[in-house]
């Protein structure tokens, strides 16, 4: 798996303009699965779904950094765990102790 990756931060003025109608929807679209899982009370009201969106996809944008250059263990293994790593960091510190007790 290869990826190519452009820091939006790094590059506002061209990749970050050009795209920054999709990045705005990628957040929208975490912040609606936060939201939902926040009605239904699996999720934290405290922690709001803008910055629970922005923490998730900069996590995933920081973690396929590390991978560009070569600061992370690379192979199927390591991707898996990664993702799962990042789900259970992001929405594991979103859960409501309720569902957290469940485990």
């Amino acid at each position: 798996m290869k990826v190519i990756i452009v820091e939006v931060t790094r590059a506002a003025n061209s990749f970050g303009q050009t795209h920054l109608g999709q990045i705005r929807e990628a957040y929208e679209l975490i912040g609606e699965i936060v939201t939902k899982a926040q009605a239904e009370g699996t999720f934290k009201t405290e922690i709001e779904a803008q910055f629970a969106a922005m923490a998730f996809y900069g996590a995933i944008e920081q973690m396929l950094t590390g991978w560009i250059f070569g600061l992370l263990p690379q192979g199927e293994e390591h991707f898996e765990r990664a993702k799962w790593l990042v789900v259970e960091a992001v929405c594991g510190g979103l859960e409501t102790s309720v569902v957290g007790a469940r485990e």
